[in-house]
């Protein structure tokens, strides 16, 4: 095995003696491609969010043609499947609560405090998911063993990688739910004034929903490899232009929601509403496609 795989944060450490490095593709300085020439004139490509998401590498022809896959071992598979499992079940119920709560709203069922307790059991599960993607990208398989599957270490609970792009985008996210809590809690406050509402509710709503455009748009780097809106026939792509355009819907709802001081009402209460119904069912959309999104338990090939 050789540990010259490429000098980058979730980039593998170790792989087939055999394999020689060809290729290395970033943006910015983050490494979300790596390419090794084998033996037979095919190649071996790793990708950020492959190797992260489904536990694969992709097998390439001479012509750089992809081939087929290689299978993440057995216990990396599992490992990554339920963290992805809990993270995609998290989301579509986080999403379809802020999207209840948004009608409720809008059509005015129930009174204020009902939707409130909606939207904050909606948060928890948003939160919940944030969390879990942070210990799947944590946990990403860096090693390539001689069969070419990904193999990981013992799961950690905790990790800090800035440099490793899947993580910085999942930690973003967690953070961003995290104030997105702050503000659900503080909505249940009675009797605050324009300024207490601004500063306790709209703030650090704003302030989730640039973590979450954030979020989304590293997410697109590393799927698109710097090409972020270049439509690729790829299930991860679609998950994470979903994402981010709930992520748009949710700013504009969240500029919407600035309570005005002399009036004490909304700048929109109907962008407020529909915004975040909007933007609540594509994440909901989002999180249903991420089941799919998954590693398989069987290898699918075996490099040359």
């Amino acid at each position: 095995m050789s540990p010259q795989a490429a000098p980058a944060a979730g980039v593998p450490r170790t792989h087939p003696a055999r394999w020689v490095l060809s290729r290395v593709e970033r943006s910015a300085w983050f490494t979300t491609r790596v390419t090794w020439a084998l033996p037979d004139g095919g190649a071996v490509r790793w990708a950020s969010r492959l190797a992260r998401r489904r536990g694969r590498v992709e097998l390439l022809d001479a012509e750089g043609s992809a081939v087929g896959f290689v299978d993440a071992a057995p216990p990396t598979a599992r490992r990554l499947g339920r963290a992805n499992l809990v993270a995609a079940t998290a989301f579509t119920l986080g999403g379809a609560l802020f999207a209840v709560g948004a009608l409720m709203a809008q059509l005015d069922l129930g009174d204020l405090r009902d939707v409130d307790l909606v939207y904050l059991v909606g948060g928890v599960f948003f939160s919940l998911g944030g969390y879990v993607s942070v210990l799947q990208a944590s946990n990403t398989p860096t090693d390539i063993d001689d069969t070419g599957a990904l193999a990981s270490a013992r799961w950690r609970w905790a990790a800090f990688e800035p440099a490793h792009i899947g993580w910085l985008s999942a930690a973003v996210l967690f953070v961003g739910t995290l104030f997105f809590g702050v503000s659900l809690v503080a909505a249940f406050a009675q009797d605050l004034t324009p300024r207490q509402t601004n500063g306790w509710i709209w703030v650090p709503d704003m302030v989730g929903c640039v973590c979450f455009l954030v979020s989304g748009h590293l997410a697109l780097v590393e799927v698109g490899h710097g090409r972020i809106w270049r439509v690729v026939n790829d299930l991860g792509w679609w998950i994470v232009g979903i994402n981010q355009l709930g992520s748009i819907l949710f700013l504009l709802a969240g500029i919407a929601a600035f309570t005005r001081p002399a009036t004490s009402t909304a700048l929109d209460v109907g962008l407020v509403n529909w915004g975040t119904f909007c933007g609540a069912v594509c994440f909901a959309v989002g999180g249903v496609l991420q089941l799919f999104e998954r590693p398989q338990t069987a290898a699918g090939g075996s490099p040359g």
